[in-house]
C-alpha cells in the first residue's frame, strides 16, 4: 500500500496554484474596472493600484518571490514608480503651460468638461501606476530580507 502523505515528486500545492492562476487575472480585471469606473463613482487610481498590486503579491506568495521578480522585474518596478509620478505631475504642468492653474484640467480640451475628463483619466492612471509599483517594491523589499535568526534558533 502506498502512503497517502507521499507525493512522489508531485507538487503538493497544485490546487492552490491552479486557483491562483484563475484568480489573478480576475483580480487584475477588477482593478482595471475600479480604475476606469472611478471617474463616475467611488474608486479610482489608489484603490485600483492596491488591488492590482495585490494580484502581483498573490502571484509572488503562490509561485515564489524569484518567479515574481522574473515576471515583474525590480527595474520595471522602478520605472513604473517614476512614470507614475511624472504622469501625475506632468498633467498638472501641462495644464499650467496651457494657461490654466496647476491640475486645472479644463484647459486640456476645447470643452471644459472634456478637459476635466482627460485630466482625471491621466492623473488617475498616474496614481494607479505609482501605487501599484510602490506596493510591489515594498513587498519585494520585505520579501527579500534575510532572516536574522535561523530556523533552528526558534
Amino acid at each position: 500500500m502506498s502512503d497517502p502523505t507521499q507525493t512522489f515528486g508531485r507538487d503538493p500545492h497544485v490546487l492552490l496554484r491552479v486557483i491562483a492562476k484563475f484568480l489573478i487575472p480576475l483580480i487584475a480585471l477588477f482593478a482595471f474596472y475600479v480604475q476606469f469606473h472611478g471617474d463616475y463613482g467611488p474608486g479610482g487610481g489608489f484603490q485600483a493600484g492596491v488591488i492590482l498590486a495585490a494580484s502581483v503579491i498573490l502571484y509572488a506568495l503562490v509561485f515564489g518571490l524569484k518567479a515574481a521578480k522574473r515576471a515583474f522585474p525590480p527595474s520595471l518596478i522602478r520605472y513604473g514608480m517614476t512614470l507614475g509620478v511624472l504622469l501625475y505631475g506632468g498633467t498638472g504642468v501641462l495644464s499650467w503651460f496651457m494657461g490654466g492653474e496647476f491640475l486645472n484640467y479644463s484647459v486640456l480640451a476645447h470643452d471644459a468638461s472634456h478637459g476635466q475628463h482627460y485630466g482625471i483619466l491621466a492623473v488617475e492612471l498616474g496614481v494607479l501606476t505609482t501605487v501599484t509599483t510602490v506596493m510591489i517594491a515594498i513587498f519585494y523589499a520585505f520579501g527579500s530580507r534575510q532572516p536574522e535568526t535561523s530556523d533552528e534558533d526558534w
